[in-house]
C-alpha cells in the first residue's frame, strides 16, 4: 500500500515538472497553428512559471485553511481541467490565459506531495522518501522533451495537455482513497491579501514587460514605460509591507541570514539562466537546423540520464563533505557545457550537439540538493516551510525571467550578426558575384539567389546568436562559484563526530 501511495504522489509531480518540458519542443508547431512568432509562443512557458512562483508561497497557508490532502485533490483536479482547457485554446490569448491558471492552481502540489510523501515513512526512512520523490522530478525532463516531440509531430500539440488527464484523474483519486483519513488539522489563519496583490501586480507587470519588450521596441514604447513604473512602484510597495506587516505572504526577514540569501541568490541566478537556454536549443534547433520536434526532444533527453544515476550518490555523501563542493562542481560543469556550446557551427551534427546535454546530468545532481542544504542550513526548524516556499518563488520565477530574457536576447542578437552578415553581399563583393554566379549557372535567377544566400544568412546568424548566449551563460556560472562561497560552511557529518567526541 506504501508504494501504491508514493507513486500516486509521485505521479503528480511527474505531471507537473513534465508540463514545463514537454512544451518546450512544442512552441514552433504551437506557434505556427495559432498564427504567432516563436518567441511569442514562448509566453506559454513563461506565463505558466510566473503563475506556479507566485502560487508557491500559498500553499502553507492553504494548507492550513483546507488541510493538505483535500488541498492537494483539489489542485490536482483543477490542473486537469486546466489542461483540458489549454488543449482546446484556438488563440495565443486564450492559451496564455488557461496556462496561467494551470500554474496558477500547480502551485501546491509539488511541496503538498513532497510532504505528505514524508508522512507516510517512519524518519530512518525519510532519505527513501525523499529519492523516490527527486527520482520523479529527474525522470521529468528526459521523459518531456522525447515525449512532447513524439506527440507534436505524430499527433497535435494539444494533446502535450490532454495526456494529464488520465494522469491527473488516476493520481487524485488514488491519493484521495488512500490518503483521505489522514488530513491534516484545519484552522482559520490570516492572509496578507495586501502583500498577495503587490505581488501579483509587481511579478505580473515585470513578466509582461520582457515578453512584448522585443515586439515592442521597449523602452521606446509607452506601454513598457508604463509596465516598467507600474512594477517598481509595486515593488517598493511590497518591500516595505511585507517587512512591517504581521502576517506576511512573503517572509522577507529571511534575507538577513547570509546563507540564505546567497545561496537563494546562486539557485536562482543559476536555474534561472539553465532554464533561459532550455528554452531557447529546440527554438533554435527547429527553426535554423531543421530538426523536427521529436529530434529536437532527443536532444535535450539525455540531460537527466547522468542526474538519475548520480542523485543517489550525491544524497548519500552530502552530509560527509562541504556541500559548496558539490555546488561548484554543478556551476563548473554548466560552465563546461555552456562553452561547448558556444562553438557550435550550422555543420555541428546530432551527435555534437547532444554530448553537453548528456553531460549536463552531473550539474543537475550536484545542482538542487546541496544548494537547498546550505540554504535551509542555520534556521530555526520552524521557518523551514517557509524558507522552501520563498527560495522555490524566486527559483521559479527566475526561471519565466530567464525564458524571456534570453528569447529576447538571441534574436536581437540574431538580427544583429544578419545586418553585418548582409553587408558584405553585394555585387560590388567579388566573392558575393562568384556565389551568385554559381548559383545563376546551377539554374536560379538573381532574385532566387539572393533569397537562397539570405537564407543562409539567417543560419548563420541565428547560431551566432546562440553562441552568444551559451558563451554568456558560461560566464555567468563562472562568477557565481564566488558567490557559492559567500556561504558559511556546515558542519559535516565528521566534523560533527569529532566535536562530539571532544566534549
Amino acid at each position: 500500500m506504501l508504494v501504491i501511495a508514493s507513486m500516486a504522489l509521485a505521479l503528480a509531480t511527474f505531471m507537473n515538472v513534465l508540463d514545463v518540458s514537454i512544451a518546450n519542443v512544442s512552441i514552433p508547431a504551437l506557434s505556427g497553428d495559432l498564427g504567432v512568432s516563436f518567441s511569442q509562443g514562448t509566453w506559454v512557458i513563461t506565463s505558466f512559471a510566473v503563475a506556479n512562483a507566485i502560487a508557491v508561497p500559498l500553499t502553507g497557508f492553504l494548507t492550513q485553511r483546507f488541510g493538505a490532502v483535500r488541498l492537494f485533490v483539489t489542485s490536482i483536479i483543477l490542473f486537469v481541467i486546466a489542461s483540458f482547457l489549454c488543449g482546446m485554446s484556438t488563440s495565443l490569448g486564450m492559451l496564455v490565459f488557461f496556462r496561467v491558471i494551470q500554474g496558477a492552481v500547480a502551485g501546491p502540489m509539488i511541496p503538498l506531495s513532497q510532504s505528505l510523501l514524508l508522512s507516510s515513512y517512519p524518519k530512518a526512512k525519510a532519505g527513501v522518501a525523499l529519492t523516490i520523490w527527486a527520482m520523479t522530478t529527474l525522470v521529468a525532463p528526459v521523459a518531456g522533451p522525447l515525449l512532447g516531440g513524439w506527440i507534436t509531430d505524430n499527433i497535435s500539440w494539444p494533446w502535450i495537455f490532454y495526456i494529464n488527464i488520465p494522469v491527473g484523474l488516476l493520481s487524485a483519486a488514488t491519493t484521495w482513497a488512500l490518503y483521505r483519513q489522514r488530513e491534516t488539522p484545519i484552522r482559520k489563519v490570516p492572509i496578507d491579501y495586501v502583500g498577495l496583490c503587490l505581488l501579483i501586480v509587481w511579478v505580473g507587470a515585470l513578466q509582461v514587460l520582457l515578453d512584448k519588450g522585443n515586439e515592442l521596441d521597449w523602452f521606446n514604447s509607452g506601454q513598457i514605460i508604463m509596465l516598467a513604473i507600474i512594477s517598481t512602484v509595486a515593488f517598493c510597495f511590497f518591500l516595505v509591507w511585507e517587512l512591517t506587516d504581521e502576517h506576511p505572504v512573503v517572509d522577507l526577514s529571511l534575507f538577513r541570514g547570509r546563507n540564505f540569501w546567497s545561496g537563494t541568490l546562486a539557485l536562482s541566478v543559476g536555474y534561472g539562466v539553465f532554464f533561459g537556454n532550455v528554452v531557447l536549443l529546440p527554438l533554435w534547433l527547429q527553426q535554423d537546423m531543421g530538426y523536427t520536434a521529436t529530434l529536437a526532444g532527443a536532444v535535450l533527453a539525455p540531460v537527466g540520464l547522468l542526474a538519475i544515476l548520480l542523485s543517489p550518490l550525491v544524497g548519500k555523501n552530502i552530509s560527509r563533505f562541504d556541500p559548496r563542493l558539490f555546488a561548484t562542481v554543478a556551476f563548473t560543469v554548466f560552465a563546461l557545457i555552456f562553452w561547448m556550446r558556444s562553438q557550435f557551427t550550422p555543420q555541428a551534427d546530432f551527435v555534437t550537439i547532444m554530448i553537453p546535454s548528456l553531460i549536463q546530468g552531473i550539474a543537475m545532481a550536484t545542482f538542487f540538493v546541496p544548494l537547498m542544504t546550505l540554504i535551509f542550513s542555520g534556521l530555526a526548524h520552524d521557518k523551514i516551510a517557509a524558507a522552501s516556499g520563498l527560495s522555490n518563488f524566486v527559483r521559479i520565477m527566475a526561471g519565466g525571467f530567464g525564458a524571456s530574457i534570453f528569447t529576447s536576447a538571441w534574436v536581437n542578437r540574431t538580427s544583429a550578426h544578419h545586418a553585418v552578415l548582409a553587408e558584405h553581399i553585394n555585387f560590388a563583393n567579388p566573392a558575393s558575384q562568384s556565389v551568385i554566379n554559381g548559383l545563376g549557372n546551377a539554374g536560379m535567377s538573381a532574385q532566387q539567389s539572393l533569397g537562397f544566400i539570405n537564407n543562409m544568412i539567417n543560419q548563420q546568424a541565428a547560431i551566432m546568436a546562440a553562441d552568444d548566449m551559451a558563451w554568456l551563460s558560461a560566464i555567468l556560472f563562472i562568477l557565481l562559484i564566488g558567490l557559492i562561497w559567500l556561504i558559511h560552511p556546515i558542519k559535516t557529518a565528521a566534523e560533527s563526530e569529532a566535536t562530539a567526541g571532544g566534549h
